[in-house]
């Protein structure tokens, strides 16, 4: 299960270090694509395979600009000696990847983000917490 928040920072050649604890459920090859709230997300191949299948479900027509959006952003990524992974210009631009990047566990997939971004998302995130949870009947 992918938990917690790491912090680094994306060095020149648009590489960042990918958590230790998040490489061994991910396996040798990942994918990271676009995902909600202009962050990236990093999905081990099963996972991966999973969402396509559901998008595929869904028709497609009906889920055509979301496949679109969703695979042409799609990288496959093979985490280097030192666990670092490559992150194309494309990605790094649409997240705000520009030095403080957080990696969130999402339990079976990572998120990506841009730090400063993530500390704002989270302004206020007591609130939302006790709301959304209530919401689900907790």
């Amino acid at each position: 299960m992918l938990v917690g928040q790491y912090d680094y920072a994306v060095d020149a050649k648009g590489r960042i270090n990918f958590p230790a604890k998040f490489r061994e459920e991910m396996g040798d090859v990942f994918y990271v694509t676009r995902w909600l709230d202009n962050c990236l997300a990093a999905f081990p191949k099963e996972e991966f395979e999973k969402l396509a299948e559901r998008i595929e479900e869904k028709g497609i027509v009906r889920s055509r600009a979301a496949a679109r959006a969703f695979f042409s952003a799609a990288v496959e990524v093979v985490p280097d000696k030192q666990g670092r992974i490559q992150l194309p210009a494309r990605l790094r631009d649409y997240a705000r990847l520009d030095h403080d990047v957080s990696i969130i566990g999402s339990r079976h997939f990572a998120e990506i983000w841009n730090t400063a971004a993530w500390n704002e998302s989270q302004q206020g995130a007591d609130e939302t917490f006790t709301e959304q949870m209530e919401q689900l009947d907790f």
